[in-house]
């Protein structure tokens, strides 16, 4: 499957990044408590800014008909993240083909309302600052949904990746 045309970048995306966030009100249960359905949406959004390093936008990628489709999705939940909490989620490019990106992430708790820096020292040298573990396999389709390749700019963030 050749590659496609897409936007031109000003240089090619990196290949790893972290996002930071503070979970909001929303996104917990009543008990304060991140529901898991939450981190999801974390993970596309480091994934999108890693993407932005490039200059293009993934909005710009979708307008010139390369859309990116998650058809894989794999989390551990290890911890839970709590309302206010400040997290980073980290991201990088793990693999791929000429039609697949492979995504690895982390989200890591920064700061927790409540926990001195002491404590959240020690729950990072026990690693228990982890909250979840993810990956995603994402494919390059058309407008209709079928497989193209990927443009040349995310292959060569493939190949470094």
């Amino acid at each position: 499957m050749p590659e496609t045309a897409g936007p031109n970048p000003s240089r090619r995306p990196d290949t790893a990044g972290a996002f930071r966030l503070r979970v909001r009100y929303c996104e917990c249960d009543p008990m304060g408590v991140a529901h898991h359905a939450a981190y999801i949406p974390w993970l596309e959004e480091a994934r999108t800014e890693l993407l932005r390093t490039s200059g293009i936008s993934y909005a710009e990628h979708e307008s010139a008909g390369v859309f990116l489709a998650i058809i894989k999705l794999d989390a551990a939940y290890k911890r839970s993240a709590r309302y206010d909490d400040l997290v980073e989620v980290r991201v990088r490019v793990v693999g791929g083909s000429r039609v697949k990106i492979l995504h690895e992430y982390e989200v890591r708790l920064l700061e927790r309302p409540g926990l001195d820096g002491a404590e959240l020292e020690a729950m990072r040298c026990a690693g228990h600052d982890v909250l979840v573990v993810a990956s995603t396999t994402l494919a390059c389709v058309d407008g209709d949904g079928r497989p193209r390749g990927l443009p040349e700019c995310l292959v060569s963030e493939i190949r470094d990746g």
